[in-house]
């Protein structure tokens, strides 16, 4: 839609094909219905949270950035809020507000809208000619492939930018996850489904490099097959060769005290309980479904009376509580990512217009590429900036989006 859209204000005569009956509709349910928009960030800081060809991205960054992308749908009527983490969204909280003014975008600059799939390329002898679609074929001097990836395929995200790119000559490196839970070897996270934990902090261990990859505060979540929540959403991203044992994620369930504090509160709480069980004693310190798990864990008896804990025990059921591991077999399956990793070879892109450096007449823009970033608004702005600048580069001399 923004490439569509900004296409046509520049004097494009411009058809956007889509398989959907509506419009956004993968748009509508982002950010669990309230739309990310963006990140309130740098162009640097775009760049830095988007492990997957992040410095590809540079000049569409530049182009058309986040303060940009937030100008543009306040000039189309939607009032824009910053939250924690410079999460951008529609002050309304409602992702329909989003796709409208997108579909306004479309409206005003004269888009003519075609609902069907796409087939194949049209392919002469000088490049991309148009498309074969559904309803016929349709010329045109230029084709912009922004169909997203293969995650959330209801949404109509099937991978069928990679099937139409590849007889143009283009290569699609491996298609991963990304932005998608994790699933634990054991069983102890099946144990605690349905528990949230907040204010907590995490570390993934890569064991086979033997460091640590990855480090972040907020929320997750135990599921029946492992961990999900923004930190382990986030962390995933990381996560960049995936194989059985190989990367740990460790948590901090005090964070906010240090070693020396959590034992200090300890020797509080089994004082206060001294002639009560320790599996008992644990409610002020833990969430109830976590207990059994953490006692297990920590190797005391869980009928052990508390003034019957040692020293050494207390101190290793600290550090247990600082650093509480869970291994992980894999990640859930792609169409339960938020974004893929993998796609069409950016080395195969121009990054200064997003044109093919291998067919003429095509260009590339989203999730259909070998891009990928974190959670927070971020891969939203790919979108954008990339349509924005795969447009922009159509009609050159009138401008930019800065």
């Amino acid at each position: 839609m923004m490439a569509a859209g900004e296409a046509a204000r520049r004097g494009l005569r411009t058809a956007l094909l889509e398989k959907n009956s509506r419009l956004g509709w993968k748009l509508s349910i982002t950010g669990k219905g309230r739309c990310n928009v963006t990140n309130d960030s740098t162009v640097q800081e775009l760049v830095a949270s988007t492990p997957g060809n992040g410095r590809f991205l540079y000049g569409a960054f530049s182009r058309f950035g986040a303060q940009a992308v937030m100008r543009f749908f306040e000039g189309l009527g939607v009032p824009l809020k910053v939250e924690r983490g410079r999460r951008v969204f529609p002050q309304s909280d409602h992702a329909a507000d989003i796709v409208e003014a997108m579909q306004r975008f479309l409206r005003q600059n004269g888009v003519e809208v075609l609902h069907g799939t796409a087939e194949s390329l049209l392919l002469g002898p000088d490049g991309v000619e148009g498309l074969h679609t559904s309803a016929g074929p349709v010329q045109a001097a230029h084709t912009i492939l922004a169909c997203g990836g293969c995650s959330y395929p209801a949404t109509g995200s099937t991978g069928d930018g990679y099937r139409l790119a590849q007889p143009a000559g283009h290569t699609v490196t491996p298609l991963r996850p990304s932005l998608v839970p994790l699933v634990a070897e054991d069983g102890v996270c099946a144990e605690m489904q349905g528990l949230a934990l907040k204010n907590i902090a995490i570390s993934v261990r890569d064991t086979k490099k033997k460091k640590e990859i990855y480090r972040d505060f907020g929320e997750m979540l135990f599921t029946h097959f492992g961990v999900s929540g923004p930190v382990i959403l986030s962390a995933s991203s990381h996560m960049r060769e995936m194989e059985a044992g190989r990367y740990e994620v460790h948590i901090d369930l005090k964070p906010a005290l240090s070693p020396e504090q959590l034992d200090a509160r300890l020797v509080r709480e089994f004082a206060q309980n001294q002639n009560r069980d320790f599996i008992n004693a644990l409610g002020g310190l833990l969430p109830r479904k976590m207990i059994p798990v953490v006692v297990r864990r920590s190797g005391i008896a869980p009928q052990e009376k508390c003034n019957r804990v040692t020293r050494e025990e207390r101190q290793a059921f600290a550090r247990l509580l600082k650093d509480f591991p869970v291994r992980v077999r894999g990640f859930r399956p792609v169409e339960e990512a938020i974004v893929t990793a993998g796609g069409v070879n950016v080395k195969e892109v121009d990054p200064k217009t997003m044109r093919s450096r291998l067919a003429q007449g095509l260009s590339f823009a989203g999730e259909v590429l070998d891009v990928d970033a974190y959670t927070g608004g971020f891969n939203l702005q790919i979108a954008f900036s990339t349509g924005y600048l795969a447009a922009a580069s159509l009609a050159p001399g009138e401008g930019d989006g800065t």
